[in-house]
């Protein structure tokens, strides 16, 4: 009796030696941060996220308000936004921003192409305050480039609520409506207007 609990005892200290010894030398996961962007709507933001090399997720929800339980038939005070999660080790912050603002209308201040309404207003969600003078200093350089008042906000992260499970992903499941609703609405023509190149 006196054996078997000594191998125990011993086996336990094993076992606790190597956890400690891993967890000094832990396997190295892909560290990661998150960034929110409202540019109308959340589909198109998805898919415009979806193509940055770098961008591990992206998630349509309901951003800013502060009405409990938020849902697409009720989610008045929100904007309709994207919360997109990144490893910086493969693409900065400022990229996820000059990404953005090429796949927005930064001069519409009723809403996104054919989508108007405060649900539809741009808006980038700010983390601390390096996002937020990021944020702002490349508003100030579109307004000077283009010489026009750039209607997207800059406001610091508050609530998200991811949207209900048929509207994430809704790009690559319904390709084909998706893709009539995109043109549509106008949006990858206005881009073009604005920025000179295809969007997704």
């Amino acid at each position: 009796m006196i054996a078997r609990w000594i191998l125990a005892a011993a086996a336990a200290l094993l076992l606790a030696a190597l956890a400690a010894g891993s967890g000094a030398s832990p396997s190295r996961a892909a560290s990661s941060d998150t960034a929110i962007f409202a540019g109308g709507c959340f589909w198109c933001m998805e898919a415009a996220f979806d193509e940055v090399d770098g961008v591990t997720e992206t998630i349509s929800g309901y951003a800013g308000g502060t009405k409990a339980n938020p849902t697409y038939g009720d989610h008045e005070g929100y904007l309709e936004a994207v919360k997109v999660t990144y490893d910086p080790a493969k693409v900065t912050y400022a990229k996820l921003l000059d990404h953005y603002w090429q796949n927005i209308d930064p001069f519409d201040a009723d809403g996104q192409f054919c989508d108007k309404g405060p649900a539809y207003h741009s808006a980038i969600f700010f983390g601390n305050d390096e996002e937020k003078k990021l944020a702002e200093t490349t508003k100030e350089e579109i307004a000077a480039r283009f010489k026009q008042t750039v209607a997207t906000e800059i406001k610091p992260t508050t609530t998200f609520t991811a949207a209900e499970d048929y509207h994430q992903d809704y790009h690559n499941q319904n390709p084909v409506s998706y893709k009539y609703y995109k043109w549509g609405c106008g949006r990858a023509q206005r881009l073009a207007e604005i920025w000179g190149k295809p969007h997704s």
